[in-house]
């Protein structure tokens, strides 16, 4: 195992470093399953720094999700700790928000009142209104404040997640594949547009991705989890500025390695 006790760079100066610190601390987790118990993670070690970008990689089914479940609140781990700014993550917060890969936006409601849900449901919409507007500012969506998601292409659905999720202000995305189903030219769109809305609202972000090459293009940090129960089998420090260029031979190199700890690098 490859292990790394030395933090990261400091994110860019673009972006406002006023992210959560997310300390992770000796976590495993265990599923209880018919005839016993599956184990999907093993004595996880991370920190994510205020204002950085981190992403996971790994084998599918290592454990890459669950571990984001766990830092979003969605349930506790077994045994070990999650901290945010010092304090234990026990529930659900809309300091974090989680962005998945369906944008599960509700088809009756418009791409206003979708991105609006949040500040409603904590019944502070009539105050904060322009927050929505703002929002839809950001993703380049305030011409489709009155379209339905019937109306929108895959690229901007996900858009109006992402919106959704900024206008609660967030210090935390937790990103589980959000580009995913995206085609790939759409993709590669989406993640220059991502990099901007981070750099610009200032939030940590831990991403789940099975794209290595997305990893690296988005991250400050990447890190490469073993098969089931994950571990941390690699700490790759992307120390390149933004915005990134994808024919960059440093790229290049950092995906050799990613590769080799996946154990893919034969057909590179």
């Amino acid at each position: 195992m490859v292990t790394n006790t030395v933090l990261p760079p400091a994110p860019p100066p673009t972006a406002k470093a006023g992210g959560a610190h997310i300390d992770i601390r000796g976590v495993s987790h265990w599923f209880e399953v018919s005839g016993g118990v599956l184990q999907v993670l093993d004595g996880v070690d991370l920190q994510v720094r205020p204002g950085e970008f981190v992403a996971l990689l790994g084998p599918s089914g290592c454990g890459k999700s669950t571990l984001l479940r766990l830092v979003a609140g969605l349930e506790p781990a077994t045994t070990g700790a999650i901290t945010q700014n010092g304090e234990a993550i026990t529930r659900p917060d809309p300091s974090r928000i989680v962005v998945f890969q369906d944008p599960t936006l509700y088809p009756w409601r418009s791409v206003w009142d979708n991105v609006a849900l949040g500040l409603q449901a904590r019944g502070v919409l009539k105050e904060q209104r322009a927050r929505v507007d703002e929002a839809l500012r950001l993703v380049g969506l305030t011409e489709f404040a009155k379209a339905f998601p019937h109306h929108l292409s895959g690229g901007m659905a996900q858009r109006v997640a992402l919106a959704r999720a900024l206008v609660n202000d967030p210090q935390l995305l937790v990103l589980d594949e959000p580009l995913g189903k995206l085609d790939s030219l759409t993709r590669i769109a989406m993640q220059s547009e991502l990099v901007n809305l981070w750099q610009r609202a200032g939030f940590s972000a831990l991403l789940v991705t099975h794209d290595v090459e997305e990893a690296l293009f988005l991250a400050n940090r990447v890190i490469v989890l073993s098969d089931r129960p994950a571990r941390i089998a690699a700490e790759l420090v992307v120390d390149l500025p933004y915005p990134r260029h994808r024919g960059d031979p440093k790229l290049a190199e950092l995906r050799h390695e990613a590769l080799k700890h996946l154990g893919l690098d034969a057909t590179w």
